[in-house]
């Protein structure tokens, strides 16, 4: 039960395709999780979950063949540590923007000696409450660590991110980076998607798994086509909103609420 796949498809350089979980609802991922998707991300940042919200989904996942990743709201050692202990085993941490930042990303998903996550395995769905033979001597090796660079700040660092040990993947965030560029609400950019070319190669050259979040079909397939690894294509929030408005625009005749607007980020 330990087997962490989407770990080992990263390392045998398998693409996944990815759906973004932001509805806070463990019905909505029971449905998206028989959909097809190699991954899905359950959101702490951005979308209302808490520890809670995030185990409903994990337990309504859990049958299904998607791998599920969880995003805390921070790089902060003791939300990683609940959500280890609920059963996640693959974390993307946000605004990650340095080499330290990265090693204490690690450190929070390790047992000591090698970490800082507290041992609470008796009390943890994760061991199986300690039902899971030798889980706190296995639990290191599958735990998989992905860091969001975001800013300027990441990019800059991105060398020294990529040899932090522990790191899994990088993920860049287009939202975020683009705003940080002066370029809000435009991540097609061609000084953005310059920088993200060139992060993908970077990120591949180190021998680590580049990720990145893209609504618009033509660039989610660019950056696979450029050697992204794990990709997310959508957002929930965003098809039930789209297809929603659609849906009641072609019975009532009233304009969409976006006319004429290109998918973006989410």
């Amino acid at each position: 039960m330990l087997d962490n796949t989407f770990k080992q498809a990263l390392a045998n350089k398998q693409p996944q395709i990815g759906l973004w979980l932001g509805l806070a609802n463990s019905y909505s991922a029971e449905v998206l999780a028989g959909a097809g998707f190699h991954w899905l991300l359950i959101d702490g940042e951005h979308a209302p979950n808490d520890v809670r919200s995030v185990l409903t989904q994990l337990q309504a996942i859990a049958p299904y063949p998607s791998h599920p990743v969880v995003r805390p709201p921070w790089n902060d050692p003791v939300i990683i540590k609940q959500l280890l202990d609920t059963g996640a085993q693959t974390l993307l941490i946000p605004m990650v923007q340095s080499a330290d930042d990265a090693a204490l990303a690690v450190r929070a998903c390790r047992y000591p000696p090698h970490g800082i996550r507290g041992v609470g395995s008796a009390l943890a769905r994760a061991s199986r409450w300690n039902r899971e033979a030798n889980y706190l001597q296995r639990a290191n090796d599958h735990v998989c660590v992905l860091v969001q660079i975001e800013t300027r700040q990441g990019v800059e660092n991105l060398d020294a991110i990529l040899a932090t040990e522990g790191v899994d993947g990088v993920f860049i965030g287009p939202a975020d980076l683009s705003a940080d560029m002066g370029f809000a609400g435009n991540p097609s950019h061609p000084e953005v998607q310059s920088v993200i070319t060139n992060a993908i190669a970077t990120i591949r050259a180190a021998g680590k798994a580049p990720g990145i979040l893209m609504a618009n079909e033509k660039l989610a397939q660019h950056y696979l086509e450029l050697g992204a690894l794990f990709v997310a294509v959508g957002v929930d929030t965003t098809l039930l909103a789209r297809s929603a408005e659609a849906l009641a625009s072609r019975f009532t005749q009233l304009p969409l609420c976006a006319p004429g607007t290109e998918p973006g980020v989410y």
